[in-house]
């Protein structure tokens, strides 16, 4: 059998680029050279390379975090050059990039979500009609950015407002969301139609860290994440049809990641990610191999899942 080409894209320019190249080197040490041609493109340098060489190609693998990756404007570039793709398509990659309107879905499909205000910059919203309808303990974050970039946790007038610009120097909207405090978990998710959901990953950042952010997320040993979740079988399996719903409401493909708190008897979708991280700290290689499959099994389905969706 002829070994498929594929086209590993890493890299980029969003502020995630960083994790993206590490994410990118996991999964080339991954694909088997026996199976498969790899060629690394980096999307920041490497377009007009990409173009040329596009008739070479059987498959983009796409590791692109954050914006101008994971948004759907690099799958809209793959689309125009008749290039398949691992992962969601145009409109699923937006809307669960967008905070604003994911949150909109998943209330539609009957999910829980936080109670939010979304802030667009020019606007004359205080901080004290929020703390008025939200309440003094507050999470903002960008609408549209990933890795836990510009987020800050607040507990004070003076920290809401100093987030709040935080917040801004990442994206024209800001969304400020009520603080659940739970147990927090992520559910990785496969296929499109027939779904199957992988063990959970409870995650708990160490006390030096308020909440799972970008250092949290990125530095060795600084959140410990356990797999599977130590949580009831009523509450795993509730967990996972959430994630499930999720990933179809947003109309996503092949693979997803869904971060979720539980809080006593609900369960509070946080946000999905369609181009889930693949670094040594990740959360979804991890649930992987609580599932019995290792980096190079993982990605060998995740590629069998696109290849069977265009044919």
């Amino acid at each position: 059998m002829a070994r498929l080409t594929i086209a590993l894209l890493a890299g980029g320019r969003s502020g995630e680029r960083e994790v993206s190249l590490r994410s990118g080197e996991a999964v080339y040490l991954a694909l088997d050279p026996a199976k498969y041609n790899v060629t690394r493109y980096d999307p920041r340098d490497d377009l007009a390379r990409l173009i040329r060489e596009r008739e070479d190609i059987d498959l983009a693998f796409v590791l692109l975090h954050g914006k101008f990756g994971e948004d759907g404007r690099m799958q809209g570039f793959l689309d125009l050059l008749d290039i398949p793709f691992v992962g969601s398509g145009v409109l699923s990659s937006a809307l669960s990039m967008n905070k604003k309107m994911a949150k909109g879905i998943y209330r539609r499909a009957g999910l829980t979500v936080a109670e939010d205000i979304v802030i667009t910059r020019g606007t004359a919203i205080g901080a004290d009609e929020i703390i008025e309808k939200l309440g003094e303990f507050l999470v903002v974050k960008p609408v549209a950015e990933g890795s836990s970039l510009g987020i800050s946790l607040c507990r004070t007038k003076e920290a809401l407002q100093k987030g709040i610009g935080l917040a801004f120097q990442h994206d024209r909207e800001v969304m400020v969301e009520q603080y659940i405090k739970g147990t927090e978990v992520t559910g990785c998710v496969l296929g499109t139609t027939s779904l199957t959901a992988l063990p959970l990953v409870e995650i708990r950042p160490s006390a030096e860290y308020a909440f799972f952010d970008y250092e949290a997320k990125y530095i060795p040993g600084a959140t410990e994440e356990i797999c599977p979740a130590p949580l009831p079988k009523d509450h795993t399996e509730r967990a996972q049809s959430c994630a499930k719903a999720a990933h179809s409401a947003l109309m996503c493909d092949v693979w997803s990641r869904t971060d979720m708190i539980l809080k006593d008897e609900e369960i509070f979708i946080l946000e999905t990610n369609t181009i889930p991280g693949m670094t040594e700290n990740s959360l979804v290689p991890r649930a992987a191999r609580a599932a019995g499959m290792s980096l190079s099994d993982f990605v060998d389905r995740l590629i069998q899942l696109s290849l069977e969706k265009t044919q």
